[in-house]
């Protein structure tokens, strides 16, 4: 398949597209940037600029677009937050949708995230499972309608919710790595909250598994079939890099420190089921997190 990627340098994005060449498909980075050679560029600002004859070309899109949410969220970087993607997303699904399947690609995997089910407690959540409340939520149910324009179109559309990705290259785990080697790593608020996680080669298996087979369509859960508590997740890491972990960050410490990312990101409790992955057949490489954290560590030495 020839595949067009947004966001194809970013953490996610870079590591997809070498599996997917690895795999024997060809990649086209959709970029914002003047496009290097291979390279197309696809939004302008907030404008989608990427040619319908372009688009023609390519088999399908993977979406992964987005402005990083990893920082103290202040009203700019809210706003940004929510256009990086909702802008970018509804105006590809439009131009998508002009294009049409029959010219152009016939698969968008768009990226959402497990945030579309807020903060749950010790329910379990699967597809079915309705919206939940709050910032987060909010920006994935504008994310995934944005994708409408297409599927109305006739594209077949995949809307994957994202768990927490593990890779010491970037994102929440790569930021734990230094305390807990330090010794300095430990618990965050309560530590009861569930962390829904996956590998991260069983995220561009998933990735590649949605593109190319079309009994997929509509919300697809990425994430491992065994959530942990944050509690258990810090007696995993520190025994896989053979540390103490005994330390305990107080809720409102986190609160006082990182305001409303705290309570969305770190504090909140989501305890999800990939249900559409496992009825499908599809098996995980690392389904149990102390094996996916030694592979994960391991391959990045």
């Amino acid at each position: 398949m020839r595949i067009g990627i947004t966001g194809a340098s970013g953490l996610i994005g870079s590591l997809l597209a070498r599996h997917l060449v690895a795999q024997g498909h060809r990649v086209v980075p959709l970029v914002r940037r003047p496009p290097e050679p291979g390279a197309v560029r696809w939004i302008d600002g907030s404008e989608v600029v990427i040619s319908e004859s372009d688009l023609a070309g390519m088999d399908a899109i993977v979406n992964l677009a987005g402005e990083n949410i990893g920082q103290r969220w202040t009203p700019e970087r809210k706003r940004r937050i929510r256009e990086s993607r909702v802008r970018g997303t509804a105006g590809l699904a439009e131009r998508l949708a002009r294009t049409g399947p029959g010219r152009g690609p016939r698969v968008l995997v768009s990226a959402s995230a497990i945030g579309y089910y807020g903060s749950r407690g010790d329910e379990v959540l699967t597809e079915a499972s309705n919206r939940g409340t709050g910032f987060l939520a909010e920006v994935c149910r504008e994310w995934e309608e944005a994708t409408q324009p297409a599927e109305r179109a006739g594209v077949r559309v995949v809307r994957l919710r994202i768990a927490l990705p593990l890779t010491p290259k970037g994102g929440v785990l790569a930021r734990m790595l230094l305390p807990f080697r330090l010794g300095i790593g430990g618990e965050l608020g309560s530590g009861q909250q569930w962390m829904s996680w996956i590998a991260s080669d069983d995220l561009v298996q998933t990735v590649e598994r949605v593109l190319t087979d079309e009994t997929f369509g509509g919300p697809v859960n990425a994430s491992s079939p065994n959530p942990v508590r944050n509690e258990e997740f810090t007696r995993i890491l520190a025994r896989v890099l053979r540390r103490p972990a005994f330390l305990t960050v107080p809720s409102i410490a986190l609160e006082v420190g990182l305001g409303e990312m705290a309570r969305e990101l770190i504090l909140s409790s989501a305890r999800v089921q990939p249900a559409r992955l496992l009825e499908a057949g599809f098996q995980f490489r690392y389904p149990g997190l102390e094996d996916a954290l030694r592979h994960e560590l391991e391959a990045a030495q």
